[in-house]
């Protein structure tokens, strides 16, 4: 599935991408790749690969949700 047509958080994969989270938040994938290299974002790494768990990655909006 194109990540454009996520629509709703249980379409979304188990894992997410740079490129998955640049098109969830409308931003572009060298600003999802800062925000994978974050302290305070949840990544998870995997060789070279940066990922973020679905799950956390919605904790995360939540508790930086004003």
């Amino acid at each position: 599935m194109d990540q454009s047509y996520y629509t709703q958080f249980d379409e979304l994969p188990l894992t997410l991408c740079a490129t998955d989270i640049a098109a969830i938040l409308n931003i572009s994938r060298s600003k999802a790749y800062m925000l994978l290299r974050r302290e305070d974002f949840p990544t998870l790494h995997i060789g070279k690969r940066m990922l973020t768990p679905k799950h956390r990655f919605i904790q995360w909006i939540e508790e930086n949700t004003k």
